[in-house]
Order: C-alpha cells, then structure tokens, then sequence
C-alpha cells in the first residue's frame, strides 16, 4: 500500500518557478502598458502569502471568536475595495453596496457551508473559517468587479436599466461560470489537488470540492445580485456623470 505525505521542498527552490515567469514579464511590458501593475501584482502576491502564512500559524493557536471575526471582516472590508477597482470614478460612492452585497452572499455562503453541511465545532474553527472565508469573498470580489464595470458601460452606452442589469449580471458571472464548467476536466481545483497530495480518498476529495464550488457560486451569484439590485432599488444611475470622486 502506497503511503502519501506532501513533497516538501526548499525555499529557494521557489526560484525556479519565477524563471518563466520572468520571460512572461519581459513580453507583457513589451507589448502593454501594464507592466508595472503586473509586477506590482506579483510582488504584492509573495509578500502577502508569506505574511499570511505567520498570520495563520498565530490565529490557528487562538481560541477567541472575535478574533477570527476581526479578521474576516478585514477580508471583507479590502475585498469590496479592490472589487470595485473597475470603476474608480464612482468607488468612493458605491463602497457601502459593495460591501453590503457581499456582506450578505459571503454570509449566506459561509454559514450552509459550515454550520448545516460541515457542522463546524466549534463554528469559528479558523482552518474552516479562515481558508473558506478567502474563496468565498474572493470571488464574490471578481463578479462584483466584472459587473459594476458592465451595468455602467452599457447604460453610458444607453441600454434601458433592465437589460444593462441582466448583461451585468451575466458579465459578473462568466468567472464562476467557466470555473464550474471547467472543473474535473480542464482543471483539478486547489482543495482538492491537496487532499490528493495530502493522501486523502479522491471521493472524499470530491465531495469537499463539490462543496466548495456550490459555496463559492452562491456567494459570487448573491453578491452580485445584491450589488445590481442596490444600484437599482436606490437609482445610482445618475452616478454616470463622468465627474471623479
């Protein structure tokens, strides 16, 4: 019988993984004019992972719930932020439905997920908490990014609210969309290549990941939802105006 244990590898190896990085980053600056954004995103990407990871080893080691709430909420907070990075003139103005919609959906999601299926104990166990938290406000940071851009672009564009609501809905759910469509075909997701890696039965893995992507599609579906139905029900269309906040 095979025995299974994650590959460890040294730091410094990491190294390697950066060479064809570098020869991406070398045509991206030379055919965009994003080359310093993206630089930025990789840059931002190592220091917060590395930070995350003395985060997590000190939160794991805690056993106060305000803490982890503390700390979801700083999740959240940044998430409607950067969500709304698609449309920098009116962000200012439209933090609090951000933050509302996604507030309500990264809600909903978390707690099916870990109070009625998982049955967390106790439920702010943080290896549960934390880690499902991050993909559930993260992607309902990409549709609510993808769909402010869309409802104001095609009413500037002069569609009726309804129909630049219904595209905007659709434009913020395209990544969730290819994600379901893709996965145990084009793609083995995170959670469950490393229940894999880690020696855990690949129909255990399954469920878990069947899980997963349900609670990530809620979260990012109601979030965005919420977010366009904000928008509506207090007529922010006027905020095409064209004026910097």
């Amino acid at each position: 019988m095979l025995l299974y244990s994650i590959i460890q590898f040294e730091w410094w190896k990491l190294g390697i993984a950066f060479i064809p990085v570098l020869f991406a980053l070398i045509i991206i600056c030379r055919w965009t004019n994003v080359c310093f954004n993206t630089w930025l995103a990789l840059a931002r990407m190592v220091i917060q992972l590395s930070l995350v990871g003395f985060i997590l080893t000190w939160l794991f080691k805690q056993d106060v719930p305000l803490i982890f709430i503390m700390a979801l909420s700083v999740m959240l907070f940044v998430a409607a932020w950067i969500g709304l990075r698609t449309v920098p003139s009116k962000r200012r103005r439209l933090y609090v439905y951000a933050l509302a919609s996604m507030f309500i959906g990264g809600l909903v999601a978390l707690t099916v997920a870990t109070q009625l299926v998982l049955e967390v104990k106790p439920w702010y166990n943080p290896r549960y908490l934390i880690p499902l938290g991050g993909m559930v406000f993260s992607n309902a940071l990409n549709a609510v990014s993808l769909s402010a851009e869309r409802f104001f672009t095609e009413l500037e564009s002069g569609k009726p609210l309804v129909k630049a609501r219904g595209v905007a809905l659709a434009t913020g759910l395209i990544p969730i969309t290819n994600a379901l469509l893709a996965v145990g075909i084009v793609s083995v997701p995170g959670v469950m290549t490393g229940q894999i890696l880690a020696g855990q039965s690949p129909f255990i893995a399954v469920k878990y990941q069947i899980l997963i992507m349900l609670m990530v599609f809620t979260s990012a579906s109601l979030s965005t939802i919420g977010f366009l139905s904000f928008l509506q029900g207090n007529r922010l269309m006027k905020l095409i105006d064209k004026k910097p906040v």
